[in-house]
C-alpha cells in the first residue's frame, strides 16, 4: 500500500503531457533600445549666495548704538534706517560750534567795518600805509576764520546725519551682528548688517572644466533645493577661470526671489539646455553587479542573454548607452528581476504584470 501511495505521488508531480517549454516561460515586461532625448544631461551642486552681498558699517566711530531698526529677514528700501547711534554728545558739540561761528561772524563784520572806514585814504596822509594794510588784513583774517567756523558746523552736521545707519540699496537683510549698547569702532572687521541686494539669491555651482564650454548665459536650469522643492533658474554667469587645484569652474544661476531660497543653503542644478538625442533605455533596465553594468536582452527564441553596457548621461528617467545592444533590441524593463542568462521568457502584453 505504501508503494502504491508513493507511486501515485510521483505521478502527480510529473508535468502534464503535451505542455511546451514556452507555456512554462515567465512573462516579462520589456523595453526597446532606441533613440530618446536625454533631458538635462548634467547636474552640478553648490551653495546659494547673494548676487550682490552688501556689507554695512557705521561711518562714525566712538558712539553707542541707541536703536536697532532692522533684523535678519527684513526687506528694506534704499535709505531706510537700520540703526541709530546715541547723538547726545554730538548735538551738544553742534550747539557749541554754532555759537562759536556766530561769534566769529560778528568779529568779521566788525573788522570789515573798520577796513571800510579807511577805504580811499591811501594817499590822504591821515593814516600810515601800515595802519591801513593792518585793518584790511585783520578784516580778511576775521572773514576766513568765520568761514572755518562755518565749515566746522557743517562737519558736525554731516556726522549728525551719519548717526543713522541706512540701507545702501533695496534688499533683504541676511545678517545682523549689532546689539543695543555696542560701540562703533574705527577698524571693524565684521559688518553690522549684510544685505542681499534686491533680495536676489543665486546658486553658485561647481562645474568641471570640460563642461563649462557647453554652458551659455541665459540657458535654463532646474534647481532642486535642500527640501526637495524645485525652481527654474537661468545661467547668469559662466566663470572664465578654472581652479588650478580642483579643475572646477563656477556657474552663477539666477533664481526667483522666494522665502525658501536662503543664502548659505545647498542646491543642485540640472542643466536642461544640454538635452540631446541618444541611444537610450529606461535607467531601471540597467543592472549593476560585480562584472559591471549590463542589460538582459530577449533573443528571438525567447532566451535571455546578458549584454554588457557602458552608460553615459542620465536625465528624465533614461540613461544613455555609449556601448551596448543595437537599436531595436528588447531588454527586460526591471533590472532587479531574478533572471539569469539562458532563462526562457515570454513578453507580457501591454499593461499585464510580469510573473
Amino acid at each position: 500500500m505504501v508503494c502504491a501511495a508513493l507511486g501515485l505521488g510521483l505521478l502527480s508531480c510529473q508535468k502534464p503531457k503535451g505542455e511546451s517549454p514556452h507555456a512554462q516561460a515567465r512573462a516579462v515586461t520589456v523595453v526597446t533600445v532606441g533613440m530618446r532625448r536625454i533631458e538635462g544631461g548634467l547636474t552640478a551642486s553648490g551653495l546659494l549666495v547673494p548676487r550682490e552681498d552688501t556689507a554695512v558699517f557705521p561711518q562714525v566711530t566712538g558712539y553707542r548704538v541707541a536703536k536697532v531698526l532692522a533684523d535678519e529677514g527684513s526687506l528694506v528700501k534704499a535709505g531706510q534706517p537700520l540703526a541709530e547711534l546715541d547723538d547726545t554728545l554730538l548735538r551738544a558739540q553742534l550747539a557749541q560750534q554754532i555759537a562759536l561761528a556766530a561769534q566769529q561772524h560778528s568779529l568779521a563784520d566788525r573788522a570789515d567795518a573798520e577796513a571800510a572806514r579807511v577805504k580811499g585814504l591811501d594817499t590822504e596822509g591821515l593814516l600810515s600805509e601800515e595802519q591801513i594794510q593792518a585793518r584790511r588784513f585783520a578784516a580778511a583774517t576775521a572773514r576766513a576764520q568765520a568761514k572755518a567756523q562755518d565749515a566746522a558746523v557743517q562737519d558736525i552736521k554731516t556726522r549728525e546725519a551719519l548717526m543713522v545707519v541706512r540701507a545702501p540699496s533695496d534688499g533683504l537683510v541676511i545678517e545682523r551682528t549689532i546689539r543695543l549698547g555696542d560701540m562703533s569702532a574705527a577698524a571693524m572687521a565684521t559688518p553690522w548688517f549684510r544685505i542681499a541686494k534686491d533680495g536676489q539669491i543665486e546658486l553658485e555651482a561647481d562645474v568641471s572644466e570640460d563642461t563649462l564650454d557647453k554652458l551659455r548665459p541665459g540657458d535654463a536650469a532646474d534647481v532642486t533645493l535642500a527640501d526637495g522643492d524645485k525652481v527654474t533658474g537661468r545661467i547668469r554667469l559662466v566663470s572664465p577661470r578654472v581652479d588650478a587645484n580642483t579643475k572646477l569652474g563656477k556657474v552663477r544661476i539666477t533664481l526667483p526671489v522666494r522665502a525658501d531660497v536662503r543664502s548659505g543653503g545647498y542646491a543642485e542644478a540640472n542643466f536642461v539646455s544640454l538635452s540631446h538625442a541618444a541611444l537610450a533605455i529606461p535607467a531601471a533596465a540597467v543592472r549593476y553587479d560585480a562584472e559591471g553594468a549590463s542589460v538582459m536582452a530577449v533573443g528571438a527564441d525567447g532566451r535571455l542573454a546578458r549584454v554588457p553596457v557602458t552608460t553615459g548621461q542620465r536625465g528624465g528617467g533614461f540613461v544613455e548607452l555609449l556601448n551596448g545592444p543595437p537599436a531595436g533590441t528588447r531588454v527586460v524593463a526591471k533590472a532587479g528581476a531574478m533572471f539569469t542568462p539562458g532563462d526562457l521568457v515570454q513578453i507580457a502584453p501591454d499593461g499585464a504584470p510580469p510573473r
